[in-house]
Formats: C-alpha cells, structure tokens, sequence
C-alpha cells in the first residue's frame, strides 16, 4: 500500500480520535450545566421570587421591589439605546422605556442613534413628542460611526447622568416594571451588572423564528443559570440588561477591538473582582431574524466575537486568581463556537475513518472509540428539554423542532470556520448589524418581511455549503457501503443540516428578488410618509 496513503488514514484516525475526544468534552459539560439547572434552577427561581414578593409586600410606596435593602434615594439611571438604521422597530423600544413605572426624574434616556437613512428622521420626531411631554430625553448624533456599537455607548456614557445604565437594542420592548424589578440588586457593592431573560415577540412567525427561539431559551434557561447557580463567570447578552457605571469604566471601558464588545467587558469586569446576576424570571422580548442570511450573519460575528474573546482574554482568565473551576468554565464558554469546527473537521475526515478501518482490522478499536464517545450527541438533546422544562413548556411537542435544531446547528460549521478564518485575513471587519422588520407572531398583523427594506444579497458561502453538503452526503454512501452505520447516521445529519441551510437561503433569496418591485413602491411610500409632514 502507497505510504503517503497510508499515513493520510494514521493521520485521519488521530484527528477523529482528538475530534471525538474534545467533542466528549463540550457534551460532558454542557449536560452538566443542565443537571445543576434541573437540581438548583426551581429553589434559585422561587428564592428569587420570594424575595420580591416579601420586599413588595413591605414597601409603602410600591415604587420598587427590594426597597428594604435600597437607600433612602432611588439610583439615577441612564437608559441607552443604541440605534442603527432600524426603521422598523426603533419607535417600539423607545416608546417602551419612556412608559417605565419609575419616577422621571430619576431616569434618562440616550437615544445613541448613528444611523444613515430615515430612521434618525422617525426618531427624532418622537424624541421632540416625549420631550414635551416631560421625559428626560435625547437624540445623540455622532460625526461618524467608530466604535460602531461600542463606541455609540462609550459616547453616550461620557454625558450620562445615571450611577446606572441599562442597554435595550433597538428591536426589544422594555417591559413597564423593568426598573421596579432590577435596581434593588445593586445594593450589593460588587454586582457589576444585571441581566434579565430574552423572550422572542415572533417566535411562532415561522419554523425558523422557532428554532431559534429554542435555541436562545437553552442558552438563557441552562447555561446563563448554571453559571449563575455555581458561580461562573457569565456574560451580559448586549441589551435588556444594567450596568453599574463605575464597574464599567473600572473594568476599562467599552472597546471595539471584538465584534462582541458586550461579552468582552463582562470578562473584564470579571476579571476586575466584580461579579453579575441573572434573573430568569423577568422577560424582555426582542425580535429574531425571519431572514436566513440575516441568521447567519448574526452567528458569524457572534462566533466570530466570541473566538476573539477567547484569543484576547483567555491568557487573562488562567493568569488570574481565580479557582480552577471557574477557569475551566470560561474556557468552555469563551471557545463555545469550536464546536462546529470539531463537526467540521469530522465531516472532512469522516471518508478516511471509513477507508481506515476497513483496510486495518486492528483500527476497529477506532470506531469503538467513536461509539465510546458518541454519547456526548445526546447533550444538545438534554440542553433543549431542559431549556423548556425550566420555562413550563410541554416538552415531548417539541421533540421534532429539537431535532430539527440539533440538524440545522450542524449545518453552520462552515459560516463558524469562515468566522474564525477572517479574525487573521480580517483583522478589522465592519460591525453589520442583523436586520430586524418589526414581525409579530401575527403574519397578518407584521406584513411580510420581505416587502420591506433592508435586505440582504446572496451570500456566496452557500455554494462552499453545498459542496460540503454533497462532499457529506457521499461520505453516507461511502459509510453505508461498509457498514459503518455510526458514520452513516453522523454523516446524514450534517448533509441534511448543510443542505437544509443551502436550499432556504436559496429560496428567500430568489423570493426577496420577485418582491423588489412590491417593496420599492413600500419603501417610496414610507419615505414620503416620514419626510412629509417635515417639510409642510
């Protein structure tokens, strides 16, 4: 047999082995994570609610929860919303904080809006609207957009009056008690932050808008809660959150050097002595993409932010004093995105794994090894059932989306590879925001989404997932034709996953096309709905 061949099947098997092994590793611990939530999550919750309930019971006023552990003046909170050309929602979360149950003068608002078409025109306008009506309110403009998201809080905290800041995107809805609910926690000298719940306004829009919805539930209702329960660090999620203002400038300040300034500065407030809190009881909804190149731009800078993070901050983490544990965990959590590139490189090998073993009999201890460590599929399984478990829902209706997700998040290991790739060959990428259309779970009601600007053009990294998906698909042939029926089963979930992504970005792709005469007219219309009464 030709020895470079044999050597590509030695090598092929390592890889496997080392693949499986970190695989293993990422399952293990993230079925962990779900334990302490199923052990600790119901007695963390109803403590939680417990102590609102006695603090609301012995508050007078009812102006706030937790007032008993308040001093006699309520904290002066700056809320910032960073906004960038969000026609659709922007008004929504604006309109929101300005309904909080929380005396005027003890907060203002920074509208931090950096965008480039009609929406600075739609925003001030009802800024100008609140304003008379009393509201501590401005429109913050910058000259350019450096920083972008970053750099717009950075700015608005340089004027901010509040000893504490809490952040809304623009496509989220500040519920009215938000403030009632959460301030009454920085009685503790050392929080840094506090983070509340992500809900989804348009989960049930489409199959999409539900599988990520079920997704963001696990990360919010195992992961964030885990880490919370066992004393991990954990991150604030970038909006329906407050900072304490001085663990901000402390911790360094907001910086742009990652496309996830927010996870950076929660590790550096870490790493500064500080610590958050997670509160899974209060609900902030937000909008996720309805648009598949929109979801797959949101993966890759936040696999791409967090891969950063981990390349800045990790040599921090293990030089810090804190325990072993606690390092482990930020490790996991900051290299979370290699994942999919341990699937990817599985997917490459898989051919040789196959040809490997049937050629050397001896290697078949390989693929017991494999099978050994295969187990470590089954935590996503666990992750999503006990996301919905903590939530209420029913969860054996929900085993098809389950898997369906489990095979969809198969299908992004490309877009992750590509995402670390660029942190070398891109070292300074532009921060594209994910383009958000104001969707309710109404179709009716939201109209349809891609009638409606914003969209985005093909993204020729579907043609690469469609050769990896076909590439996938004959290592299936290839498995089956040997009987390798662990591969088989492996090796069809990432061709339907790839494939999957492929045909629907395709899809709304060629369908956004056939709407361009419908939304030019839309967009013409809205244009003159907005400049026209400015102009009489």
């Amino acid at each position: 047999m030709d020895t470079m061949y044999l050597t590509a099947l030695v090598v092929a098997g390592a890889v496997y082995v080392i693949a499986s092994i970190l695989l293993f590793l990422f399952g293990a611990n993230l079925t962990a994570l779900s334990l302490t939530t199923i052990r600790r999550g119901a007695a963390f919750r109803s403590a939680l609610r417990q102590r609102q309930t006695d603090a609301d019971q012995a508050s007078e006023t009812k102006v706030i929860d937790l007032t008993e552990s308040l001093p006699s003046d309520l904290p002066m909170v700056t809320i910032q919303l960073p906004i960038y050309n969000e026609l659709y929602v922007a008004t929504n979360v604006i309109s929101s904080v300005a309904k909080l149950d929380y005396p005027k003068e003890r907060f203002e608002i920074q509208v931090l809006d950096d965008s480039t078409d009609l929406t600075t025109s739609l925003v001030a306008s009802l800024v100008e609207e609140l304003h008379r009506e009393g509201i501590d309110i401005v429109h913050v403009r910058r000259d350019d957009r450096s920083g972008y998201k970053a750099g717009a809080l950075a700015h608005g905290l340089k004027t901010a009056k509040g000893e504490l800041v809490a952040i809304f995107d623009a496509d989220f809805v500040c519920p009215s008690d938000y403030l009632n609910q959460t301030v009454g926690y920085f009685c503790d000298p050392k929080l840094a932050f506090v983070q509340a719940r992500w809900g989804h306004s348009n989960r049930n829009y489409s199959w999409l808008t539900k599988l990520q919805s079920l997704a963001i539930d696990g990360h919010f209702m195992v992961e964030q809660m885990a880490r919370g329960l066992k004393g991990y660090w954990f991150n604030f999620n970038g909006t329906a959150g407050i900072w304490r203002a001085s663990a901000i400038t402390d911790a360094g300040g907001w910086t742009a050097d990652t496309l996830t300034e927010d996870l950076d500065l929660s590790y550096r407030a870490h790493l500064c002595g500080w610590h958050g809190t997670y509160l899974p009881d209060i609900e902030v909804p937000g909008e996720v993409p309805a648009q598949m190149s929109s979801f797959r731009r949101q993966q890759h800078r936040w696999a791409r932010g967090s891969l950063e993070c981990a390349r800045k901050l990790l040599p921090m983490v293990w030089r810090s004093t804190a325990n072993r544990s606690v390092k482990f965990q930020a490790t996991a959590h900051l290299v979370a995105y290699g994942v999919h590139l341990l699937l990817l490189t599985m997917a490459l090998v898989y051919p040789l794994v196959v040809l490997a073993i049937a050629h050397f009999e001896a290697l078949n201890s390989l693929y017991g090894v494999g099978y050994a460590l295969a187990v470590s599929s089954l935590a996503p399984a666990v992750f999503f059932i006990t996301g919905q478990r903590q939530l209420g829902r029913p969860v054996w209706r929900q085993l098809p989306l389950m898997l369906a997700m489990i095979t969809f998040g198969s299908g992004l290991m490309l877009n992750t590879a590509r995402a670390a790739l660029q942190i070398r060959t891109k070292p300074s990428p532009e921060f594209e925001r994910t383009a958000k259309f104001g969707i309710s779970e109404n179709q009716a009601e939201a109209g349809d989404w891609k009638h409606k600007r914003y969209q985005l053009e093909l993204d020729r990294i579907v043609y690469f997932e469609a050769l990896l998906g076909f590439y996938t698909a004959f290592t299936v042939w290839l498995a089956f034709d040997h009987r390798n029926w662990g591969i088989v089963i492996y090796g069809s979930i990432f061709t339907l996953g790839l494939l999957a992504i492929v045909i629907v970005t395709v899809a709304q792709a060629i369908s956004v096309r056939r709407s361009e005469v419908v939304r030019s007219r839309k967009i013409e219309l809205e244009r003159q709905e907005i400049l026209l009464p400015t102009t009489k």
